[in-house]
């Protein structure tokens, strides 16, 4: 989507809200490369990697604006005037964001105030997390025969409804759903007891993806029963739930246990 408002009075530049994939720089799409190469203003979250930012050129503005869950960082107000002032100055400016800019990212706020502030932006969007997360796994989150859709949810509530009542998952749960869950928390026995009592099949497969492509990934299997026993994982970190992951768990083992044989016969063959 691009704004055509721009300010008659003086030149006013542009702000891109850049999706910058789950981390792998390999999966940056062409034109997030290009625009982060060329960018007089890069402002990024906490989760893009050093090896996208460097991409930046030598003479680019590059400052952290990430919002860690319990961590002090900029407002959202604070980065917000931070395009616009950029802009006015006219000068490109990258808005960074991990993923795809509009799955959970605040994409809808700053397109608000941009649109307000007459400031042009385009918006460039990126591999998400989820998809990330599942192609790691070596899984696909709808199946014909048995996923026909894809639930995305968040178990992260925002602030302003901290005290808000937990999330009704009643008409989330459907036997032929995948659901993505991002920023599924820590208390995973809460939501456990969350699923089974909005109907969910205990023995509904689930995974948890931590730093999906990232070199220190992890992945846990489990079900929906046994989500209690899930061990705390690195943020980001995704939960994905459903039938669409039956079998997951066997061919990770089986691949894992490929990957030690090959190594095991190369240390063999060195040792000869």
């Amino acid at each position: 989507m691009k704004s055509s408002q721009q300010s008659a009075k003086s030149p006013v530049g542009k702000v891109y809200l850049v999706g910058a994939g789950p981390g792998d720089p390999d999966l940056l799409t062409v034109k997030a490369h290009r625009l982060i190469a060329a960018a007089a203003v890069i402002l990024h979250d906490d989760l893009v990697p050093q090896s996208i930012l460097a991409l930046a050129p030598a003479g680019a503005r590059v400052t952290s604006v990430g919002k860690r869950f319990g961590a002090q960082g900029a407002t959202q107000t604070e980065i917000n005037e931070r395009m616009i002032l950029a802009a006015r100055q006219g000068l490109n400016v990258v808005r960074l964001k991990g993923g795809d800019p509009g799955i959970f990212g605040r994409l809808a706020e700053e397109i608000d105030a941009l649109q307000a502030a007459g400031v042009p932006f385009e918006i460039v969007p990126g591999v998400t997390a989820g998809i990330a997360a599942a192609a790691s796994l070596g899984v696909s989150l709808t199946d014909r025969r048995k996923a026909a859709r894809i639930v995305v949810i968040t178990n992260h509530q925002a602030q302003s409804h901290a005290n808000a009542e937990a999330a009704d998952w009643r008409g989330l749960i459907r036997d032929d759903s995948t659901l993505v869950i991002y920023m599924p928390g820590h208390d995973f026995p809460a939501l456990r007891a969350q699923l089974l009592s909005a109907g969910c099949a205990a023995d509904m497969p689930a995974a948890i993806v931590s730093r999906a492509t990232a070199p220190d990934e992890r992945c846990r299997f489990s079900t929906v029963g046994t989500l209690d026993k899930l061990p705390l994982m690195d943020s980001p970190a995704i939960l994905l739930v459903g039938r669409s992951l039956d079998g997951a768990h066997s061919r990770a083992d089986s691949a894992a246990a490929r990957a030690f044989d090959e190594a095991d016969l190369l240390l063999s063959s060195l040792q000869a």
